[in-house]
């Protein structure tokens, strides 16, 4: 392309009519290679997404490959030969229940369980690829900072005549960034004026310390949060912590300290944590499940102790968590001691045995979905009765999920309309299996029928009213947080720790049923408790909690 200094000198002598129709000439080709740059761009783009849609597309038939052979070999295991003809219900059975074995085997493991192996590594590279290419996900279009850089070109400026070019567009490449944070010493500088005048004896006048997080402590509000957050949200370990601050901060932070600063903290939130217990506890209406916890306990040698933390949580609420040291009654009976109303759990008796202690002020609820697991599992070991009863459980968590936006009461009414005749066939089916002669209680068929009409009364409580849920899958969701995080750190140090670790993951969690960012949530409350009175915490539990108006302020930086 050549500018209009360029031109002038080539048709130096030439009408300036044929000068300006050239001149017109050099613009309309500037234009069209604009024109033709972003349309290359837009192709490029569109190829892009093809190519990614191509890239799905290749995907969705893989799956729709393993659950057509997935379905024949249920098929094969359930009803024998392919030459024994399935009649239209079985059929509409085993493609229903071949959808809910995928799901099942692609949810996590029960979180009831300690989960401390790692995760067995893919068969072949192969499968490797293909679990990689199925990560891949274009990143989101996000508000951030901009930082624009311009590269201008070597030859911006003629080399003979030292004209600078005409700007005709530009290229834009976009790439994310990383700032990494840093350590700093802040500095609060309190002057001391005294006042000799004459109309008053000699006074020292200075600032009140704003109170401290830690009081005579190096610890200050952004760093505390940073070791909440690490240690129990991203779940690294105090001696990962240590070698980070040592590596890229160049300071030496010892575990041990961090520890004691954990454990005042913790001691800072108990009033929030108590708090959320106060709230749950009169919702009338609980989840409550409990996991186990490596311990490393001084008075027992050679190898770790197991400890328990449990969880009680209310689907519209917080989530509440306490460490015991065993899976005995006396953790949760203490607990539910002022409780009064209904709890939903699994079938361990420890929870039976409280309702019988107290059956005028506490009743059970039972879990579909621990009674859905065990159908499964000899669905999977070529039970072919366990498919009729998986069918009817999914049309159960059909009505569910019609009802999920409905309120209380219409909830209850759909439920009442629908359910308690799918409840009764089953009640009927699991009756005559048991009645059968040829009846084995310890296969995983008797097995299952056991624990479905051991627990079938307190299953179908739920029907009494729209609050209750149909299982207890969103206590043990939060569960999941504390399985990681021993799959990271292995074990709570101590018994005494325990219960700090249930203190902050009780606010942790909280916030994320609430949808707030801990990080906001953490940064705003620790700034504030200290200067709080008792009365004043309840405004800033996670279920009333609004930002403050300012950010805490800070003193002038010279």
């Amino acid at each position: 392309m050549k500018s209009r200094e360029e031109l002038q000198r080539e048709f130096a002598g030439a009408p300036p009519e044929l000068l300006e129709y050239a001149c017109q000439l050099q613009e309309q080709l500037d234009q069209q290679k604009q024109s033709l740059i972003e349309q290359k761009k837009t192709l490029i783009e569109q190829q892009q997404e093809l190519i990614e849609r191509q890239e799905e597309l290749v995907e969705q038939q893989q799956l729709l490959a393993e659950a057509r052979t997935h379905i024949a070999e249920l098929k094969r295991q359930l009803f024998g030969p392919k030459a024994d003809k399935l009649n239209p219900e079985q059929e509409e059975q085993l493609r229903q229940v071949a959808g809910d074995l995928q799901e099942h085997n692609q949810r996590p493991p029960p979180v009831s369980r300690d989960v401390l192996e790692p995760n067995p590594p893919p068969q072949d590279k192969e499968k490797l690829k293909r679990e990689l290419r199925r990560r891949r996900h274009p990143l989101p279009a996000v508000q951030l900072e901009v930082q624009r850089v311009v590269l201008e070109p070597a030859d911006k400026v003629c080399g003979t005549c030292q004209e600078p070019g005409r700007k005709i567009g530009e290229e834009v490449t976009t790439e994310y960034e990383y700032l990494a944070a840093k350590l700093i010493c802040k500095e609060t500088v309190r002057p001391k004026y005294a006042h000799a005048c004459a109309c008053a004896p000699v006074v020292v006048s200075i600032a009140p310390l704003p109170p401290r997080l830690v009081p005579q402590s190096k610890l200050g509000l952004g760093l505390a949060v940073y070791l909440l957050l690490s240690r129990f949200d991203d779940h690294l370990a105090y001696y990962t912590l240590e070698r980070i601050f040592r590596e890229r901060h160049g300071v030496i932070i010892p575990r041990q300290q961090m520890v004691q600063w954990v454990e005042k903290i913790a001691f800072l939130l108990l009033a929030i944590y108590h708090g959320i217990w106060a709230e749950l506890q009169a919702t009338g209406y609980l989840q409550v499940d409990e996991t186990p916890v490596k311990v490393l306990d001084p008075e027992v040698k050679g190898k770790a102790a197991t400890g328990y933390l449990w969880f009680y949580s209310h689907p519209q609420g917080d989530v509440f968590l306490e460490f015991c040291t065993g899976r005995g009654r006396e953790g949760p009976e203490k607990r539910l001691a002022d409780f009064q109303g209904t709890i939903q759990t699994d079938a361990y008796t420890v929870y039976d045995s409280l309702r019988r202690q107290r059956p005028a002020v506490l009743k059970r609820l039972g879990c579909l979905a621990h009674i859905r697991r065990r159908w499964y599992k000899a669905a999977e070991e070529s039970c072919a009765e366990a498919v009729w009863f998986i069918g009817q459980i999914r049309q159960l968590y059909l009505i569910e999920d019609a009802a999920r936006d409905l309120s209380h009461p219409e909830r209850k009414a759909a439920r009442r309309q629908k359910a308690p005749t799918l409840w009764r066939a089953m009640q009927r089916r699991a009756l005559e299996l048991k009645a059968n002669p040829r009846f084995l209680p310890q296969s995983s068929l008797g097995k299952a029928v056991n624990y479905f009409l051991k627990e079938y009364t307190v299953v179908v409580g739920y029907l009494r009213d729209g609050q209750f849920q149909i299982d207890n899958n969103l206590v043990e969701n939060d569960v999941r947080p504390s399985v990681v995080g021993r799959k990271r750190w292995l074990f709570i140090g101590h018994p005494d720790a325990g219960w700090r670790s249930a203190v902050i993951y009780t606010i942790i969690q909280s916030c994320r049923r609430r949808g707030i960012n801990p990080q906001e949530y953490l940064t705003d409350v620790l700034g504030r408790l200290p200067a709080m009175k008792n009365h004043e915490v309840k405004d800033v539990l996670p279920s009333r909690w609004k930002p403050s108006s300012s950010a805490p302020t800070s003193p002038a930086t010279e």
